[in-house]
């Protein structure tokens, strides 16, 4: 039986194991419940590849092909004990959720981590709320940047056992003298705007639509991960258009522009963030 399934087996994290569907939007129609059994399991280097490459691909987007993915996914790999998979149908199958977390001094002279430093510092050097990134990073300090990304339907709520395990195993690790002793986490996500779409030209200059600024959160923890952050801030992708924002239409009138976001927080301070994201999400209704 896989670690992880193993732990949640002795109780040591209680996982999500059901999702509802509702099969008909009728209100006259009850609900189909589907139960799904979700399993934690240490990634695989045999089974797991093309399932977080394409994962990878998702989170950084149009933004993907900047990057050695391939490269990237096998460096997450050759770190079995750090970090998790989800899945629905045994270890064979392929991961619907994932997270890790890489030295990115320990694996700068790397292609994939040499292409991410850059790019981050980059996108840092332009939003003023994320200025203290770009000299962390070339700092020398031992900074671990986290990669989670799950498909869109997956529900929020495997989100605190994912983080609790990687804390956990960082532990270990570190009582083991691996190098994952980090002064500051930087976790790379998502967010995006609503904005007017390109689409239905006469119909907007009727409606004189104007884009709507608020941000919106792809990862619900992210919400609660920032409020414990050194630093936190959205920034456009590189090959961002307005095509783009057409081809992730989320209402009739309105398109979705995908951004990338970062949060820095002290290491001495991720597991009470992490404290924070359970209760949020495990909050009753």
């Amino acid at each position: 039986m896989a670690k992880k399934r193993a732990r949640e087996a002795d109780g040591a994290t209680e996982a999500p194991d059901k999702m509802v569907e509702d099969s008909d939007s009728s209100d006259d129609e009850d609900f189909d419940m589907v139960n799904v059994d979700f399993e934690w399991f240490n990634f695989n280097e045999k089974v797991d590849f093309h399932g977080t490459k394409n994962l990878l691909r998702q989170l950084f987007d149009v933004d993907a092909s900047l990057f050695d993915v391939s490269a990237l996914t096998d460096l997450i790999l050759s770190q079995s004990s750090i970090g998790s998979t989800v899945k629905t149908d045994g270890e064979e199958s392929d991961p619907f959720a994932f997270v890790t977390a890489l030295n990115i001094q320990e694996h700068r002279q790397k292609k994939p981590i040499g292409q991410i430093i850059e790019y981050l510092s980059e996108k840092a050097k332009a939003n003023q709320s994320l200025s203290p990134i770009p000299g962390l990073l070339t700092s020398g300090k031992h900074v671990g940047l986290i990669l989670s990304e799950r498909l869109i339907n997956m529900p929020s709520d495997i989100a605190p056992p994912l983080y609790t395990m990687l804390i956990d195993e960082i532990k270990d690790a570190v009582e083991d003298k691996e190098p994952y002793e980090f002064t500051h986490y930087l976790i790379v996500s998502k967010t995006y705007h609503e904005i007017e779409s390109t689409l239905d030209v006469e119909e907007r200059k009727k409606k004189k639509g104007k884009q709507d600024a608020t941000l919106y959160y792809f990862h619900p923890e992210d919400e609660v991960l920032q409020k414990h952050a050194v630093a936190y801030g959205s920034y456009p992708f590189t090959k961002t258009d307005d095509g783009v924002a057409d081809s992730k239409r989320a209402f009739q009138e309105m398109g979705v522009m995908p951004m990338g976001s970062m949060i820095l927080i002290e290491a001495s301070k991720f597991a009470d963030a992490i404290g924070a994201v359970g209760e949020y999400l495990n909050a009753p209704s």
